[in-house]
């Protein structure tokens, strides 16, 4: 058995000596879920609470826990985070948190994750007691940490729970939809995904990636994010938006002949095969109205069983990409999952 690293041999507490231990990069993603009503998830996601900004508060609150996590738990270092993200995602009666730090230094960074979650989802409890108080923080878990020198972890996937199916439990039969593409909630799972340098860095305010989250959550779909990364940084962000295999990740900008414009290249290193059918007609309705959209160089395809379709950056290109995408997501995602419709009507 391991011994426990934060206690000496006579049994006292004690700060973990890493002096000796190698520089690497460390990345940990933790998660969690502030259980609720469906009232205040409608609400959360209209920002229509009593008190504003609640996604936005929350996820400053969890960032700067992350930075005071040395001084929140006694025996953990103070690390120079180079990076730390908190974002939401929505199922009909829970606010899902997930957060992810980053540091290059001789210890790992899986506290300073935790205790984003943490907080943010105790400032999410906050924000929404006056409508619910009986909300509960769930979950809080470690999900993945790299560096040191056990490289990669992952946590093992675990056990759902096995309850006794009723009537009332039993789900609408769908046509098209294949019951693999269901999640354990009965809902497909959606990532959104911002390629935006401005937005990463804070100097922009990113007014696409809520549209979509808001359209997917719309559709039935439970989503997570948007997640958004810097354009350079846009082949990580395709990574982790495709770490659960998600039924669809949709995509928003970084698809235009700029030089910093990368998302198209990031997205075919993970294709396995492309959908080009589908990113002509998302280009094809653009260019009907707006000449420019030609530029655009997304592209659509499978990675595994998850979608990936490329949106442009701007508000209208992703308007032309709900059009486009609305009727066909259905039958789409059921082919994909092996299921559908192959006739033609």
């Amino acid at each position: 058995m391991s011994e426990l690293s934060h206690v000496d041999r006579e049994g006292r507490a004690r700060m973990v000596d890493v002096s000796a231990k190698s520089d690497t990069t460390r990345i940990a993603v933790a998660a969690g879920e502030l259980r609720t009503t469906a009232e205040v998830v409608a609400l959360v996601r209209a920002d229509d609470m009593p008190k504003a900004d609640v996604l936005s508060t929350a996820r400053i609150a969890g960032i700067t826990g992350a930075k005071k996590t040395s001084e929140l738990i006694p025996l953990c270092h103070q690390l120079a985070l180079s990076s730390v993200k908190v974002e939401f995602g929505f199922t009909e009666d829970s606010i899902t948190i997930e957060a992810s730090a980053k540091t290059k230094g001789p210890t790992g960074v899986e506290m300073e994750a935790l205790t984003a979650v943490a907080v943010a989802g105790l400032t999410l409890h906050d924000m929404v007691k006056a409508v619910d108080p009986a909300a509960t923080l769930n979950g809080i878990r470690l999900l993945t940490k790299e560096g040191g020198k056990h490289g990669h972890w992952e946590r093992p996937a675990e056990q759902a729970p096995v309850d006794i199916p009723t009537l009332a439990d039993e789900p609408e039969p769908t046509e098209d939809i294949a019951p693999e593409e269901l999640s354990d909630s009965g809902q497909r799972t959606a990532v959104v995904l911002v390629a935006s340098t401005g937005a990463a860095i804070g100097t922009r305010a990113d007014t696409t990636g809520p549209v979509l989250a808001q359209w997917l959550g719309g559709l039935g779909f439970s989503v997570r994010g948007p997640l958004i990364y810097a354009d350079a940084e846009i082949d990580i962000g395709l990574a982790d938006a495709l770490r659960f295999e998600p039924s669809l990740v949709i995509s928003t900008g970084g698809t235009g002949a700029s030089p910093t414009d990368a998302t198209p290249e990031a997205t075919l290193a993970v294709l396995d095969r492309e959908l080009p059918g589908v990113a002509e007609a998302i280009r094809q309705r653009g260019t009907a109205k707006f000449p420019l959209a030609a530029l655009s160089r997304g592209v659509a395809g499978q990675a595994g069983r998850s979608v990936v379709v490329n949106l442009p950056g701007s508000p209208g290109g992703v308007k032309d990409g709900m059009a486009v995408l609305e009727p066909l997501l259905d039958h789409l995602l059921a082919q994909v999952a092996g299921g559908g419709n192959h006739d033609n009507k």
